[in-house]
């Protein structure tokens, strides 16, 4: 894990949280006015925290902002033992957001896999969320088609097409396993950043930082893992019809990065659609998958307007 106090000159300024709720230690930030309605920012595939930091300050002036690092990311640890699959990180955040913080009213903004992890808590616990707020990711609702559009994505994209080559070759632990040599090639080339210029030696040593070993390694490998080798053991129950039901009924928009590789648009636009067939859906032309990297000013715009209207 990072250290505690880590900056990276300056640019994640933020007090570090650690709870061990869910039997590890896990940190968070936690910023803004305790009596703020709460904003809760998960990050994805193969990043931290340190994804939202533009969007973190501007937000927590009104609002108190929590945002999570998962297990095997960030400046959280990376336990032996476990599986590393969606439903332990959902229970990871159930530790946190309700155990730990007991929040309610939350806003989720989720990116990447924070979308399968923040929809997986939202169905437990609905009446905690007030609005969902998606960024290149999915909301699996368990609803007709969206197994289909989840298969047509991983067939097409370039970064599930070159997981599943790795795993069939015996080589994608070998090369996550490196991801602190590797997590430039696995953001801007197979998931696609379209600003390089932000990819400065500070970047990459926030990015990279936390995978010094494979056995740092084991939340990065497990994530691709789980959709282009899955175990039908691992699978989750359906969801409840009326914790969907319940969800369905509340605000959601989706901000969209066009340029994504790894969540192709044209697959994951129809897939929230699904569940959300009259939310706003805005398209970022300019962005790839990684939209608070590419975009955080539209970003944050969209998501303020979302706050303020919704």
């Amino acid at each position: 894990m990072i250290e505690a106090d880590e900056t990276f000159d300056g640019t994640w300024p933020f007090t570090p949280e650690f709870t061990d709720a869910a039997g590890f230690r896990q940190h968070y930030v936690d910023v803004g006015p305790r009596d703020g309605e709460p904003v809760v920012l998960l990050h994805g595939e193969p990043t931290w925290g340190y994804l939202w930091r533009h969007l973190i300050a501007p937000l927590s002036r009104s609002r108190r902002v929590i945002v999570p690092d998962h297990m095997g990311f960030g400046k959280s640890a990376t336990p032996a033992g476990r599986g590393y699959l969606a439903e332990e990180h959902i229970g990871n955040l159930d530790a946190l957001l309700v155990r730990e913080l007991d929040l309610t009213d939350i806003t989720l903004v989720m990116h990447d896999w924070g979308g399968p992890i923040g929809t997986g808590f939202a169905l437990r616990h609905p009446d905690r969320v007030k609005r969902l707020f998606a960024t290149n990711t999915v909301l699996p609702l368990g609803l007709p088609g969206y197994d289909e559009l989840e298969a047509a994505n991983i067939a097409d994209s370039a970064w599930f097409r070159w997981a599943a080559a790795a795993q069939a070759d015996g080589s994608l632990e070998r090369i996550l396993g490196n991801a602190g040599s590797t997590v430039c090639h696995l953001m801007l080339a197979l998931q696609t950043i379209t600003r390089p210029e932000i990819v400065t030696p500070i970047w990459v040593r926030a990015y990279s930082a936390h995978f010094g070993s494979p056995a740092d390694c084991r939340g990065v490998i497990r994530f691709p893992q789980q959709l282009v080798a899955p175990d039908p053991a691992d699978s989750p129950a359906p969801p409840d019809p009326e914790a969907v039901a319940a969800l369905r009924a509340k605000p959601a928009v989706l901000v969209e990065g066009m340029q994504d590789t790894a969540l192709l648009p044209r697959h994951i636009i129809p897939a929230f659609r699904l569940a959300y067939p009259d939310a706003p859906v805005i398209e970022l032309s300019h962005s790839g998958h990684f939209t608070p990297e590419d975009a955080p000013r539209e970003l944050l715009t969209a998501l303020e307007l979302f706050l303020h209207t919704s």
